[in-house]
């Protein structure tokens, strides 16, 4: 006797986890979604506002590559979120979610602009106060990360949420600072020790934030090698892994937290330290800009390789310079460049999804069994 089983209906559509992508593949994947996002954008800019697109998306190169000094600024701007996000990296890959790296690049920045301030017209060299700023700041950047990161250890509180409310904690003691420094009662601190430049980084061939680009250059070298061939880059690996993993074997979960944190803040402070003495010579609240949120956008999206992070940084950052430039040059509102950003975003980000995973349709064959 026969017997005739079908099969059950599987769904139409079902999404399976692909297997490592060839690295040409994923590249090619990005860049036709690029093009895809720019063909929308197009579209959209000739709808909503009559202009013609190749206008708007000249304006958008010309945000940061119209002239030298926009070239270098946008450099280093690309440098200083790069900054931020080698910093992020560490903790990101540990499954640490560490919010909190405004905050930690604040009081880095804190620490180097209190030394300045302070001994700025003691007639200390910069040879001496420069180093000072450094460690001031590293250290500084490092306590305020640690906190959470015992916190996270030892009672296993929310990492999240403790790294965020430290931010709104670091940018109150900065106005608390200001005000106590800035005795007109205007609340904004100006440049300080303008006239000797005492903890200033110098200028290499005279070029302003130089310094800054090279030093985040050999740092982006340094986390690279750090996570990739370090003992202490493969433990973290392990703890983001599986803790009870990482256990297992014999790694210490609670001491790997509190080094890669420390590490984390260090580099924020860091961060903190070139903002004030290598870019702005100040300190407000807004110093960061954002750069330690948009740092965690950039860290994923480059899924923790300190390599790619060099061009997503670039991307988000010309992103942001060229919506301020459609705003200007083609007198249009801001919120049209915003859109194109957000656009291109969007198709970078749903990329991923088929770089990950693969899409399965049903087959119309039946299982027959006799």
């Amino acid at each position: 006797m026969e017997h005739t089983i079908k099969s059950k209906k599987e769904p139409l559509i079902h999404i399976t986890k692909r297997d490592a992508m060839p690295l040409w593949k994923a590249i090619l994947i990005r860049v036709i979604a690029v093009v895809i996002a720019l063909a929308v954008s197009a579209l959209l800019v000739m709808v909503l506002t009559k202009k013609n697109p190749g206008q708007v998306f000249t304006a958008m190169f010309n945000g940061s590559f119209q002239t030298p000094r926009k070239i270098l600024n946008m450099l280093q701007d690309v440098a200083m979120l790069l900054c931020i996000s080698l910093a992020v990296t560490p903790a990101f890959k540990m499954k640490f979610w560490n919010i909190g790296a405004e905050g930690q690049v604040l009081m880095g920045a804190l620490a180097s602009a209190t030394l300045m301030y302070k001994l700025g017209n003691t007639g200390i060299p910069n040879g001496v106060l420069i180093p000072l700023m450094f460690i001031g700041s590293i250290l500084m950047g490092m306590i305020w990360a640690i906190i959470p990161a015992i916190f996270k250890a030892v009672w296993n509180t929310n990492e999240t949420l403790f790294t965020l409310m430290m931010n709104y904690v670091a940018m109150q003691i900065i106005q608390i600072c200001i005000a106590t420094w800035a005795t007109s009662g205007s609340g904004v601190m100006g440049v300080i020790n303008s006239m000797n430049e005492a903890g200033w980084l110098p200028q290499i061939f005279g070029t302003k934030y130089l310094l800054n680009i090279i030093f985040v250059a050999l740092l982006t070298v340094f986390v690279f090698i750090y996570l990739k061939f370090s003992k202490h880059g493969y433990e973290i690996a392990v703890v983001g892994e599986s803790e009870n993993t990482a256990r297992y074997i014999g790694i210490n979960v609670k001491k790997v937290i509190l080094r890669t944190m420390a590490l984390s803040g260090a580099l924020c402070g860091f961060a903190g330290f070139l903002l004030v003495s290598g870019a702005s010579h100040t300190i407000t609240k807004e110093l960061a800009g954002g750069m330690g949120f948009t740092a965690i956008m950039v860290s994923w999206l480059a899924k923790f390789n300190p390599a790619i992070m060099v061009g997503t940084s670039f991307l988000l950052v010309f992103l942001d310079k060229g919506a301020s430039s459609i705003a200007m040059e083609c007198r249009l509102s801001e919120s049209i460049g915003e859109i194109i950003t957000g656009i291109i975003i969007f198709f970078i980000i749903g990329c991923e999804f088929f770089i990950r995973y693969k899409i399965n349709f049903r087959s119309s064959n039946k299982e027959v069994a006799k």
